[in-house]
């Protein structure tokens, strides 16, 4: 049997309808994660039994040796079903939040043509990982003088001092692998070493992808803000960022 390898490379056109539908999926996935988190939820949990505890006490569905072991089995239904009311709330209420961030991302600057975006600049870049030919993940990281933010201190024409990861995911059966890991040391090494005049890359953190922001943490990016919560338990957004002298003694 032929042993499977790692591939990184970067964007192509025929890419372009997967890295949309990825990029998407990553945005949505946090809605997914914050549902599961909401459901598991001390408080969220107490709901669930004060409202199953309310409706099998009015209905009068305590459990009774009248039909035998059936009888047993009369609040069980219940239980199940009481649940479901508040999985819809909670959904409700967290989906306005990430379905702003997921159209912000659907619209950003890059979206238009990602393969000629990431093309702009020599340490910009979409790298795409794959392993024995299957999609794995891909980042994005963007240093078009467009990207950074403005200054008072003027960079000579077609520099940039900033950089920014506009996107990063990887699957999630491979993130325990720590892929991720290799994606991001790739980026940077590229942008610090082809761009002279970048001095910091800047990244998004969220507490619902632990495994990007621990990545970033081992990088040496440090939390720059945070940014807003989100969600019916306020899951905190930030800004992380990485600069020059940081990465050199990381990598030295």
């Amino acid at each position: 049997m032929a042993q499977r390898e790692a591939h990184l490379r970067r964007i192509e056109a025929k890419d372009e309808k997967l890295v949309r539908f990825s990029i998407g999926k990553a945005a949505m996935e946090s809605l997914a994660v914050a549902n599961r988190r909401a459901y598991i939820h001390p408080i969220t949990v107490s709901a669930w039994l004060l409202l199953t505890y309310s409706i099998i006490n009015t209905m009068d569905l305590w459990p009774d040796n009248h039909h035998g072991i059936l009888g047993y089995l009369k609040p069980i239904p219940i239980v199940a079903a009481s649940l479901v009311p508040i999985m819809v709330l909670i959904d409700w209420l967290n989906r306005p939040d990430f379905e702003k961030e997921t159209y912000e991302v659907l619209h950003g600057p890059d979206m238009s043509d990602l393969v000629a975006h990431y093309s702009r600049h020599p340490a910009s870049g979409l790298w795409i990982i794959e392993f024995g030919g299957l999609f794995v993940g891909f980042i994005a990281l963007d240093a078009t003088p467009e990207s950074a933010p403005k200054e008072g201190k003027k960079q000579p024409k077609g520099s940039s001092a900033s950089a920014v990861i506009r996107h990063f995911y990887v699957d999630e059966p491979y993130r325990s692998s720590g892929i991720q890991e290799d994606l991001l040391s790739h980026v940077l090494q590229l942008a610090f070493t082809t761009e002279p005049a970048l001095k910091v890359v800047k990244a998004s953190d969220s507490q619902l992808f632990p495994y990007i922001g621990n990545c970033l943490q081992g990088a040496g990016f440090v939390r720059e803000e945070s940014t807003q919560k989100v969600g019916v338990f306020g899951w905190q957004l930030g800004k992380r960022s990485l600069s020059r002298e940081e990465w050199e003694k990381k990598t030295k």
